[in-house]
């Protein structure tokens, strides 16, 4: 919305400036916490005093700051001291306190950098990272910028935008292209495309497949635990199209 976006031009440069000057004099947590609180409020259009609580409790223990609008706690976000990197354990901290509330979204930052990591519960806690920034780096009229900003905005998370582009990642990344290049579908394209660029040429899916699997498509994205749960979507979505298929077929 223009609203928003005459905001991030007006409110971004506005952080830079004073993050700056916070890093050198680095500041305790503590402060950082206030400055990420202000950011909030003027970037992300949370009201401070009703969308936004300070140690929030969760069933005995606290997280630095939590989001929550009308409907939820849209998501919790983990505060580090400015002057210090952000870490593994701060991380897994917060997507605990984040699982035992059934939150789904964690921001871990300290004020400078900031990272969104999805809280995913399955047999066990995990997340994964959907995106990150440095604030210090952003330009507030570039459209794509804008994108990611308004993600966490308050207008953004109550259209729950955030979760619709978590959907999209999940199917339009690496992973779920390597393996999709496999199936027999793609494969008959690309003999096909072959066979038109030399009259009488011999080749068959086997030697293609082979090809693509073993000199094209990189290992990891085919062995990882991320390429992996790909094959396996992809393959669920195949059955459950072949199952409507067969529904629809009279």
């Amino acid at each position: 919305p223009s609203t928003v976006s005459k905001r991030f031009i007006s409110t971004v440069p506005k952080f830079k400036r004073i993050l700056a000057r916070t890093k050198e004099r680095d500041v305790n947590e503590s402060d950082t916490v206030t400055i990420v609180t202000d950011m909030l409020e003027e970037i992300f259009g949370f009201d401070k005093y009703s969308e936004i609580t300070r140690e929030y409790a969760i069933q005995g223990t606290y997280c630095d700051l939590a989001i929550k609008t009308a409907r939820k706690i849209e998501y919790l976000v983990e505060v580090k001291a400015i002057g210090l990197s952000l870490n593994e354990s701060r991380l897994k901290q917060a997507v605990n306190y984040a699982s035992r509330e059934g939150i789904k979204w964690v921001v871990l930052t300290n004020g400078i950098k900031w990272e969104i990591h999805r809280v995913i519960l399955d047999e066990r806690v995990k997340q994964e990272r959907l995106f990150s920034f440095d604030f210090s780096e952003l330009n507030p009229r570039l459209k794509e910028t804008q994108q990611r900003l308004f993600l966490l905005c308050k207008r953004g998370v109550q259209k729950d935008l955030i979760d619709e582009y978590y959907e999209y990642r999940q199917t339009v990344n690496r992973y779920t292209v390597g393996v999709t290049l496999l199936t027999e579908e793609v494969i008959a394209v690309i003999r096909r495309k072959l066979r038109k660029m030399k009259s009488g040429i011999k080749v068959n899916n086997e030697e293609i497949e082979a090809l693509l699997s073993s000199e094209i498509i990189k290992r990891d994205i085919l062995e990882s635990d991320a390429g992996k749960e790909a094959l396996k979507q992809l393959l669920k979505a195949k059955k459950k199209q072949a199952k409507a298929k067969k529904t629809t077929t009279p």
